[in-house]
């Protein structure tokens, strides 16, 4: 039995020198060095007593190694385990207890905090730098640079990825070898990736979006990633004449619509510009394609999927939309009372079918079984629509329909039309206490840099725009939106700044 996602993504590389990496400071690391050290801490890791299923729970910063640690992890069997790195102690020690991890690998400077919690869960620890030193870099050191890949199944598990629990406990995503291969290989042929490609890779590699879409998407394919720390303006604007792709949230592409250094001239030599993980406003998918001569492709994907649609690499590329589904990939909107399929332009329930979708949640057979149906479509916790020619429309997340009065009322909707106001650069509608209507819609408005929003202007419009049970029932500006590490809007952090904005 071979091992499914090592001999696709990495063994066809082995003795290549071709650039795999290309780092701030312009060294490269070939393909062959890249995997010669992944061999080498896959030795430390089996040396370390960890066995084919066995997990490992990873929180370092990004850097050649830990993209290393988890090419190591799949040659060995292993299930790998990124993790945030922001995340507490007390978040690691959920994290690592739930997992059963056999081994956590952190940053140097954090050692002394973990090692307690980390031998209390019955856990190894070892550690790796951004600069690539730690004691499992000592480990490594001297090992030999090639390893005897461990055989494993299609449907072995690969990766956990943890949801990130804005509404409990996370739940730990299991991710099998042919969800992450099938997925890989959709988007290179979807996406037109060859080995020719050079990536703009600045997302961080504990998130599905820049580990398992950028990364995995770059080893099917044979290309090259520019791999930046982090997003950094300065170092997007220098490395961009050297790409063809780049892959981002929002916030990236309007961070940089904010520098006049993004021109038509810069990105001459780009063939695809990808935005994902969070919704991408209309406005900046216009004012990106006025700028630079370049259409976003917005598709939608999530940590149990990876992706699952796409707006064509050839054809029109829908702002507001995330496309169609992907070869291969099955996605319905449903009733969700009844589970029953909607009509073209009816709002409900999005679900999920395909080689993609995950194997279930971790130890959670009772929250599987609640949204992994018994035909394998998967219940994503979105509310979408399909428009009259066939494209996605995401409108929200299930609890973030507010239902007022007993009128259900999408926050998507009220947010495009806010959007569109003069003034206004993005908004974000939640659902509050209302002792009257058991809840009701509050629009929180940021306004563009240096403009004042006509907060009465705005009410005139969504009045003329909207039946009146949709109506916000204030409007209050702030300077910026909560959001997560990939750019998500975290409106349970709304939802509990203005609890009581109708009740006190």
């Amino acid at each position: 039995m071979a091992n499914h996602l090592y001999d696709s993504l990495f063994a066809p590389h082995a003795g290549q020198d071709r650039p795999f990496l290309i780092l701030p400071d312009g060294d490269r690391i070939s393909y062959a060095a890249f995997l010669a050290r992944a061999a080498q801490f896959a030795h430390a890791i089996t040396d370390a007593g960890l066995a084919p299923g066995d997990r490992l729970a990873v929180q370092v910063e990004k850097s050649p190694e830990a993209l290393a640690i988890y090419a190591a992890c799949v040659q060995a069997g292993v299930v790998f385990l990124p993790l945030n790195t922001g995340y507490t102690c007390d978040e690691l020690s959920y994290f690592v207890e739930n997992s059963g991890a056999r081994l956590l690998v952190c940053d140097p400077a954090r050692a002394d905090a973990l090692r307690g919690m980390a031998e209390g869960q019955g856990a190894q620890l070892l550690t790796l730098g951004a600069d690539g030193t730690g004691s499992l870099a000592d480990a490594a050191a001297g090992k030999p640079d090639s390893f005897d890949t461990v055989a494993r199944h299609a449907d072995d598990l690969a990766a956990f990825l943890y949801t990130s629990g804005t509404t409990g406990r996370s739940k730990g995503a299991m991710l099998t070898q042919d969800n992450l291969l099938s997925n890989a290989q959709t988007l290179v042929d979807f996406w037109r990736f060859t080995e020719d490609d050079v990536l703009l890779h600045a997302l961080p590699i504990f998130h599905t979006h820049g580990l398992f879409v950028a990364t995995n998407t770059t080893l099917a394919a044979g290309s090259t990633m520019i791999f930046l720390p982090k997003f950094d303006p300065d170092a997007m604007i220098e490395r961009l004449p050297q790409a063809t792709a780049m892959m981002g949230v929002p916030t990236f592409y309007t961070r940089l619509l904010d520098d006049d250094r993004l021109t038509r001239d810069l990105t001459r030599n780009m063939r695809l510009f990808v935005s994902g993980s969070a919704p991408l406003l209309a406005d900046t998918h216009e004012k990106f394609a006025a700028r630079t001569g370049h259409r976003i492709l917005e598709r939608y994907g999530m940590t149990e999927t990876n992706m699952n649609t796409s707006n064509p690499y050839d054809g029109e590329r829908r702002p507001g939309t995330v496309g169609q589904p992907l070869p291969g990939v099955e996605v319905k909107v449903t009733d969700p009372e009844t589970g029953k399929t909607l009509p073209q332009g009816e709002t409900g329930q999005v679900e999920v079918r395909g080689p993609n979708v995950f194997k279930g949640y971790w130890q959670m057979p009772e929250k599987t079984a609640a949204e992994l149906r018994e035909d394998g479509f998967f219940i994503t916790g979105d509310l979408g629509r399909y428009d009259e020619d066939g494209y996605l429309q995401i409108v929200g997340r299930d609890k973030d329909l507010i239902i007022s009065g007993g009128y259900n009322i999408y926050p998507k909707e009220i947010e495009l039309v806010l959007d569109d106001q003069p003034g206004v650069l993005e908004s974000a509608v939640i659902g509050v206490p209302h002792a009257d209507f058991g809840e009701t819609p509050l629009a929180v408005i940021v306004p563009e840099k240096g403009m004042q929003p006509d907060l009465d202007a705005i009410a005139e419009a969504v009045r003329t725009a909207l039946a009146r049970y949709k109506h916000p029932r204030d409007f209050r500006v702030v300077q910026e939106l909560p959001r997560n590490t990939m750019g998500k809007v975290q409106k349970n952090v709304l939802r509990d700044t203005y609890r009581d904005a109708f009740t006190a």
